[in-house]
């Protein structure tokens, strides 16, 4: 036996037969694995904190709500990588008094983090021990405030000793303590997303330059790039250790002839669900209007090669937080130049997704916990049972609109994010005696009907809902290991992502002409060209599309939804005549009077999600604008909802009561999705004070706003920057 196997060995037996208090073990524990996994001891403690980088016992100052502070010690800590809170609990392994201690444990290391000096940052990981036992693993990447969530995923997150033998594990922790950003799957992500799109732009550009139409091309490529999915994640049946979809290519690449035909084939299959000949398997159905008009483009042996290239990278790691937005930009002619450059990054998304929706979301959790394991104690499962099923219901029930979706970065976030909460309760119903059968008869789960988007791009609204369904089903799998257990149809057409206007509804759309009875036209809005004085790009004004006049325009109507998040068009007020033209820009201001002119267009969505939320038909909304909201042009709009309302609205009625800010960073770092350029941007998220705040964790008064402000960023190579941010608390004003 290796003498590593020895020492693990030794190692486990030892620490399996250990008891006392952890005051006793912890450091001992901690100390031999570190030996065993060739880390390097801690450091003495020093009486100045700020050297005290890797130490057991770091003290930290923790600050309470009334302004008193009370002194903590983290069990061991390392600068930049984790929180480490030790307990030596001497119970089983998720029985009831095992729960409650590890969930206190959590709660400690979380508010230790929070008491971290602002210049040391929030460390990745908070890191949760039962001696001897068992090592929990939970991460918050982003690095700014957000909630520590188990990592990998709620399945695996829990390190038993026994797991230690295996080199995976081990190498996890390694890096947890030696380069714990490294752990961050979106990195690795990120980087194969991007190959994957250059494959895609390439035979996109191949095909139109055959003379296929963009529209149809971006078709084909959109239901070829989720078959290459569905094989890696084993919807489709694999041939001789291959995917039907690979193995279908390599057979087809020196016969171009057939390959229409044969692909044809396999979508209609697939749309119908049923024995495919050719591949002599039975193929799940999959509907959901994507593979019903199975339009083929012939391929050359040289496209065929291209597509092949994409089919061999391994869709199981795609991104979907990035997917979206780079897809968009390969299928579209004008935006191809642009796939090189600059996306929006998932830590900036998430850096609003999860104040605005997954914060409030884990205080009902954390509740319900709570309930719930002290109804076990009281020897009431039953009533532990019914409480932890009914939250796992509403989180099924849970909506989620972005009005300006684009290609759905912020709902995909958004749902992982739910995903991973439902982990965390299905997790506690199995230890509450919930068995798997019953969990999958319920049949109930978070899905993407509860994702909902408006979109007025319709490339962008079908990739939107693609982008969804490719990042459900691979957390799915992530979970599962496995597809199978998904009934058929695997898609479903919830008709969930709208192509549509998110401020006017109208009757039509005439043309303005001139005496002659010709269309007068304007710049499109969007059409760059490089200006031959400058080099820069400027508008191109042979870029033409007529002036339309909206006939009867009237408010859009929003779907209902519990949370609203977004990123909605970065248009000041004066370009949007030019970017948008006057029919529209007078049709919007003649609908919506109550947002002055010289507000920018993205002070609409922030005015019509400030509405719905105080009429109580959200529950919160967040929303990316530019950092100009905090001028008097645009602050007009947010300091009219923070102030009682002189005047009825439509939307909330007579006596609404005002608005605040549950969190707000009024200057960040940004990537504009639409073009890569570094823009600087606000996000705020906006909720109705409860008259109860106080009374319960879920109750939160006008006080109890987060202002993060930017005090250092730097560039790290990759598409985010760096950012180190301030925290304070208290009530936001405009």
């Amino acid at each position: 036996m290796p003498l590593m196997d020895t020492n693990l060995d030794a190692f486990i037996t030892r620490w399996r037969a250990a008891s006392g208090t952890e005051r006793a073990n912890y450091q001992l524990f901690l100390t031999e694995l570190g030996e065993l996994l060739g880390l390097p001891r801690p450091d003495p403690a020093s009486d100045d904190t700020r050297d005290n980088t890797y130490v057991f016992e770091r003290r930290v100052d923790i600050r309470n709500a009334d302004g008193s502070s009370n002194r903590g010690f983290i069990d061991l800590y390392r600068r930049g990588s984790f929180v480490l809170e030790a307990k030596q609990t001497g119970r089983d392994l998720d029985s009831d008094g095992w729960d409650r201690a590890m969930l206190r444990a959590h709660a400690q290391a979380d508010q230790y983090a929070r008491a971290l000096p602002a210049s040391e940052g929030r460390p990745p990981f908070i890191v949760v021990v039962d001696v001897g036992r068992s090592i929990e693993l939970y991460a918050e990447f982003t690095r700014s405030g957000s909630t520590y969530v188990p990592f990998p995923d709620p399945a695996h997150h829990r390190i038993r000793l026994d797991d230690l033998r295996d080199e995976a594990i081990r190498e996890r922790l390694r890096l947890l303590w030696l380069d714990p950003l490294k752990l961050d799957p979106s990195r690795e992500a990120a980087r194969v997303t991007r190959a994957i799109a250059d494959q895609l732009a390439r035979l996109a550009k191949s095909l139109e330059a055959a003379g296929h139409a963009p529209q149809r091309v971006a078709h084909f490529l959109m239901r070829a790039l989720f078959t290459m999915f569905a094989e890696d994640v084993g919807l489709l049946p694999r041939i001789d250790g291959k995917g039907a979809f690979t193995s279908l290519l390599e057979d087809l690449s020196d016969k171009p002839a057939a390959f229409a035909p044969a692909l044809e084939a396999l979508w209609h299959a697939m749309n119908h669900g049923g024995f495919d000949p050719r591949l002599m398997e039975r193929i799940r159905r999959f509907n959901g209007g994507l593979f019903s008009e199975p339009d083929v483009i012939p391929l050359t042996r040289d496209q065929i090669d291209l597509l092949l290239q994409a089919a061999r990278a391994d869709w199981r790691h795609v991104e979907p937080a990035i997917f979206g937005t780079l897809l968009e930009r390969a299928l579209d002619t004008h935006e191809r130049h642009k796939l090189g450059a600059h996306y929006t990054p998932r830590a900036y998304v998430e850096r609003l997704v999860l104040p605005t929706l997954i914060e409030p979301l884990r205080r009902d959790w954390q509740t319900v916990q709570v309930a719930a394991l002290a109804l076990r104690a009281q020897d009431r499962p039953d009533k532990a049972l019914e409480e932890v099923r009914r939250f796992h219901h509403q989180l099924c029930h849970t909506r989620v609109l972005d009005p300006a979706c684009g290609s759905g970065n912020f709902l995909y976030v958004a749902l992982e994010h739910m995903k991973r909460l439902e982990g965390e309760v299905l997790n506690l119903l199995a230890d509450l005696g919930e068995t798997q059968g019953l969990l999958d008869m319920a049949g109930v789960t978070v899905d993407p009907h509860q994702f909902l988007g408006l979109e007025i791009n319709p490339r962008a609204a079908a990739i939107a809902e693609m982008v969804l369904w490719i990042g459900y089903l691979q957390w799915h799998h992530r979970i599962h290991k496995s597809l199978a257990d998904l009934p058929d149809p695997i898609l479903r057409d919830f008709h969930n992502i709208e192509h549509r206007d998110a401020l006017i509804e109208y009757d039509g759309v005439e043309y303005v002409t001139d005496e002659a009875g010709r269309p007068l036209t304007r710049w499109d809005g969007h059409s760059k060209k490089t200006s031959p004085v400058t080099g820069e790009e400027i508008p191109d004004e042979t870029a033409r599309v007529p002036i339309e006049r909206y006939i009867e325009p009237r408010k859009a109507t929003w779907p209902e939804a519990d949370f609203i998040v977004g990123n909605p068009p970065f248009i000041g007020a004066s370009t949007m005549r030019r970017a948008l033209g006057d029919g529209y820009v007078e049709a919007v201001r003649a609908t919506w009077p109550e947002v002055p002119e010289s507000a920018d267009f993205v002070m609409h969505w922030w005015h019509i999600a400030a509405d719905t939320v105080r009429a109580g038909q959200a529950r919160q909304f967040g929303f990316i604008t530019t950092n100009s909201i905090k001028q008097t042009f645009n602050r007009r709009v947010v300091e009219a909802h923070l102030s009682p309302s002189p005047q009825p609205s439509p939307t909330r009625g007579e006596g609404a009561k005002p608005l605040a800010l549950a969190y707000a960073i009024p200057d960040h770092p940004w990537v504009d999705a639409a073009d890569g350029a570094a823009v600087r941007i606000a996000m705020t998220v906006g909720f109705l004070p409860s008259p109860l705040a106080g009374e319960g964790p879920g109750e939160r008064g006008v006080n109890e706003g987060t202002l993060l402000t930017v005090t250092s960023e730097r560039e790290t190579g990759e598409d985010a920057h760096a950012v180190t941010l301030a925290r304070r608390e208290g009530l936001l004003h405009a």
